[in-house]
């Protein structure tokens, strides 16, 4: 039988739509600090629909599709990072331009909020063994 930690899915969720929607994910130099949509808005939109997903599992109590969305939310956010990583490394496509400006843009505080509501989902949901008594 599975068992939901309610605060830890809730904190989770929280902080996972926070760093999603509002953190900022990059230090540009001259545009200031940016947030997941102005990095790269499919992203964010997936993100969303991963995020709602896992959501609306959680408040069905489809417990065993919520471990699983969990799981797929942690999976994506350790993709989302490589693809902005990526595009941050290779966006001119010059290997001059890009080490510029792959020393001058720097990740924010956003991607640890996004860590660590990422981690409290996956860790929300147990498997408790179910006593009977005889």
């Amino acid at each position: 039988m599975l068992i939901v930690r309610k605060t830890n899915a809730y904190i989770g969720l929280i902080l996972t739509a926070i760093a999603i929607s509002v953190a900022p994910m990059l230090k540009v130099p001259l545009k200031g600090n940016w947030v997941l949509y102005q990095a790269d808005p499919r992203l964010l939109y997936i993100s969303m629909a991963v995020l709602g997903l896992t959501t609306m599992m959680l408040f069905v109590r489809a417990l065993r599709a919520f471990k699983i969305m969990a799981i797929v939310t942690l999976i994506w956010s350790a993709l989302m990072a490589a693809a902005v990583y990526f595009k941050v490394n290779n966006y001119f496509g010059s290997k001059f331009f890009d080490k510029v400006l792959a020393k001058t843009i720097h990740f924010q505080w956003g991607w640890v909020v996004l860590l660590v509501g990422v981690l409290l989902l996956v860790t929300s949901v147990k498997k408790v063994q179910l006593e009977t008594k005889a």
